[in-house]
């Protein structure tokens, strides 16, 4: 896929995402001006082109999170403008509540898992070896164990990660969801 193929069909996307999280128009104009040029030299490094659009997303989400951050330092910055630092804080406490009864959605053994090794930080060396389990197993256990927990908490929300997989935005999906 060629520049100018993506950016025909992306475009008015970016653009309007780019409006839903900056206020001023010229400097959404800036800001889609760079992710545009981000694109161009950093496209050879796509490696699946029908990921295209999640990777032009996260280009852009990064773009403004850079765009706000610089705008910070220059101590220009309206209070109202770090809406991403406000965003990752209620996203995270959001699903605070959400996490115990998920959890009891799993089985026992892989609640204790991910209680030793994700919440409280025990390698995953010592679990293996106070458990009596190879470490292979256990890679592959703590594996299926977040995928289980991750499918509880995408029965009831529609989850956006950031490039790292953590849950950058969510959005219910009715409201019958009783886990959390």
């Amino acid at each position: 896929m060629t520049l100018e193929e993506i950016w025909q069909q992306y475009r008015a996307r970016l653009k309007s995402f780019l409006h839903s999280k900056v206020s001023n128009p010229a400097d959404v104009d800036d800001l889609l001006q760079e992710i545009s040029i981000k694109t161009f030299t950093k496209l050879d490094a796509l490696d699946d082109p029908t990921k295209v659009q999640a990777w032009l997303f996260q280009i852009a989400q990064h773009t403004i999170v850079d765009f706000y951050r610089a705008k910070s330092r220059s101590k220009k910055v309206h209070p109202d403008d770090l809406w991403y630092l406000e965003d990752e804080k209620k996203v995270l406490q959001d699903f605070e509540g959400c996490v115990e009864p998920f959890l009891s959605a799993l089985p026992l053994n892989s609640v204790r898992m991910l209680r030793q090794i994700d919440f409280e930080g025990q390698s995953q060396k010592d679990y293996a070896s106070k458990h009596n389990i190879s470490y292979s197993t256990l890679k592959s256990r703590l594996k299926r164990a977040r995928s289980e927990l991750k499918a509880v908490f995408e029965n009831c929300c529609h989850l956006t990660l950031d490039a790292q997989g953590n849950i950058s935005d969510y959005r219910v999906k009715s409201d019958h969801c009783k886990n959390c």
